[in-house]
C-alpha cells in the first residue's frame, strides 16, 4: 500500500494491540466530566458565553489550586533543616538520587504513636502515597485462575485502587461501607465479602482508608482493633492509607495509627500481622500535592521479600528529591523555641479550623436540600452526599449510556460550572446515587458553590419529575 506516494505501514502499537489490562483502568476523579471542565475554561477564556462566569472544580483534593495558603515555613523559613539535608547528601547537592530522611520519619512515628518504636530501616521513601501503595500491590498480585490475588477495597473507594487491579489483573474484592452509620466498616461485611471472595480467588490483602476518601468518616479505635483481629484470624496482608491523618474535625473522633494500635494489642498481633501503612505531603494541613513526597512503613514484612522490594524500587532510582526534603520537612517542624515556631502552629492550626468549619457548613448546607443527604464530613477533605434522581432523569441517562450519577453531575456542569465527580467512579450499593465534593474551596466561594448545588437540584428534580 502507498500514500501520498510513499509506502506505508500498520502501526505497532494500535488499540487492539496495547496491554489489554490498561483498557479496564478507570479513574473517575480526573474522568470525562472534568476533561469537559477544561474544555469549558477554555471556552470561557474565548469568550463564548455561558450561564456561569467561571468553572469551579470542586472535583480533587489539590489544596493549593482551590485557594489553600502554602504553610510559610516549608517554603521560606526552613534553612537550618536544609543545609542538614544538604549535609546528609552526597555531594551537598538536590541533585543527587536520594537525601537521608529515614530517621527523621522513624522520630515522627514514634512520636505521633506515643513511644511505639520506629525502625529506620522498615521506612520506604515513596513517589507519594500512591507509589507506595500500587509497589505493595505488585508485591501481592500472583497466581492464575481460582488462585489469582484478590485484594479487599472498601466501596465507596479511591479510584487508585481498582485502577491499579485492574493494571495488575488482580481480583477486586468489594466491601461495602454502612452509609446508614456514617460509613462504617462492619465486620460481618468484611466477612462476607471475603467468604464469597474464596469461591473464585485467593484474597490476600485488606486495604483501609482511614480517614476515609470519598466518605470523610474517621474509624474508631475499636473499629481498628476489630480489622487487626480479622486480618490476623483470615491470613491478611493489611494495608492502612493515612495520609489524611491530621485532618479530623468531628467532636468525639480520633486519629489512631493501625501501627500504634497494632502494637498496643501485644505480641500475638504485634509480631505477627504484617502491615504497611502511608503517608504523604499531599494532604492534611500541608496540601503539597506537586512534590510527590510520601513514605509507607512496613511491619513484620519476610526478611526475603523485604530484599525483592528494595530490589523493586531501586529500579525506580528513587522518588523527587524535593519531595523527600519536604517529607523530612513535615515529620520534622519547628520546636516551641524555634524562630518558626509560633508562626507555623498559627498558620497550622489555621488551616485546619478553616477545613473543620467548611466541613460543618457543607455538611448542614446539603442537608438542608430535599433529594439530599449528607452524613457528617469526619474528616479528610471531601463530602459523598447521596442524592435522589428521578426514574425519568434515570432513563433518559440510560437512554444516553451514561450513569445516572454521571448524568447528573454533567448537566450540573454546564448549567452552573460547578465540576463534581459522580458516586459512579468511586463505587456505591446498586440503586444509589452520590457525588464527591471537595470542602477545599474558600469559605466565601465554598457557600456560592453549594447554594448552587442546592439551587441545581432542585431544578433538576422539578424537571424531571
Amino acid at each position: 500500500m502507498t500514500e501520498n506516494g510513499m509506502m506505508s505501514r500498520a502501526k505497532v502499537l494500535t488499540i487492539d494491540t496495547i496491554n489489554p489490562t490498561v483498557k479496564k483502568v478507570e479513574y473517575a476523579v480526573r474522568g470525562p466530566i472534568v476533561q469537559r471542565a477544561v474544555e469549558l475554561e477554555r471556552e470561557l477564556s474565548q469568550g463564548m458565553k455561558k450561564p456561569f462566569a467561571e468553572v469551579i472544580k470542586a472535583n480533587i483534593g489539590d489544596a493549593h489550586a482551590m485557594g489553600q495558603q502554602p504553610i510559610t515555613f516549608f517554603r521560606q523559613d526552613a534553612k537550618s533543616r536544609a543545609c542538614r539535608i544538604l549535609q546528609s547528601c552526597g555531594g551537598h547537592s538536590m541533585g543527587l538520587y536520594e537525601c537521608d530522611v529515614f530517621l527523621d520519619v522513624a522520630r515522627y512515628i514514634e512520636r505521633r504513636d506515643g513511644g511505639v518504636p520506629c525502625d529506620p530501616d522498615d521506612i520506604y521513601l515513596t513517589t507519594g502515597a500512591s507509589d507506595g501503595i500500587v509497589t505493595m500491590l505488585k508485591l501481592l498480585v500472583c497466581g492464575e485462575g481460582a488462585s489469582r490475588t484478590g485484594v479487599m477495597i472498601s466501596i465507596p473507594q479511591y479510584p487508585l485502587y481498582s485502577a491499579a487491579l485492574a493494571e495488575l489483573g488482580a481480583v477486586q474484592i468489594n466491601y461495602y461501607l454502612n452509609e446508614e452509620k456514617c460509613w462504617s466498616l462492619d465486620i460481618p461485611e468484611l466477612q462476607r465479602a471475603l467468604d464469597e471472595a474464596r469461591q473464585y480467588c485467593n484474597p490476600r490483602a485488606l486495604c483501609i482508608i482511614n480517614p476515609g476518601n470519598p466518605t470523610g468518616q474517621v474509624q474508631s479505635r475499636k473499629c481498628i482493633e476489630d480489622v487487626i483481629q480479622f486480618a490476623a484470624k483470615e491470613r491478611l496482608f493489611l494495608m492502612a492509607d493515612e495520609v489524611y491523618q491530621d485532618n479530623v474535625y468531628a467532636d468525639g473522633c480520633q486519629f489512631h495509627s493501625f501501627k500504634k494500635v497494632l502494637f498496643e494489642m501485644g505480641p500475638e498481633y504485634s509480631d505477627t500481622v504484617e502491615l504497611a501503612s502511608f503517608h504523604s505531603t499531599s494532604k492534611c494541613y500541608m496540601g503539597e500535592c506537586g512534590f510527590r513526597g510520601g513514605y509507607m512503613e512496613l511491619i513484620n514484612m519476610d526478611d526475603e521479600v523485604k530484599a525483592q522490594l528494595t530490589k523493586l524500587v531501586s529500579v525506580r532510582l528513587c522518588p523527587p528529591v524535593p519531595g523527600q526534603a519536604l517529607m523530612d520537612l513535615v515529620v520534622n517542624p519547628p520546636q516551641p523555641g524555634e524562630p518558626s515556631y509560633d508562626n507555623f502552629i498559627k498558620e497550622r492550626t489555621a488551616t485546619l479550623s478553616a477545613l473543620a468549619e467548611k466541613a460543618k457548613l457543607t455538611e448542614q448546607v446539603l442537608n438542608t436540600v430535599q433529594g439530599i443527604s449528607c452524613n457528617p464530613v469526619q474528616g479528610a477533605m471531601y463530602s459523598f452526599p447521596r442524592i435522589t434522581i428521578p426514574e425519568k432523569a434515570v432513563k433518559e441517562a440510560t437512554e444516553k449510556g451514561q450513569q445516572p450519577d454521571m448524568f447528573y453531575c454533567m448537566k450540573m456542569l454546564e448549567e452552573t460550572g460547578i465540576c463534581l465527580v459522580p458516586g459512579s467512579g468511586f463505587g456505591q450499593k446498586d440503586g444509589t446515587y452520590h457525588f464527591r465534593m471537595t470542602i477545599l474551596p474558600p469559605s466565601d466561594k465554598l457557600k456560592i458553590l453549594l447554594d448552587k448545588v442546592k439551587e441545581f437540584h432542585q431544578k433538576f428534580t422539578q424537571q424531571y419529575s
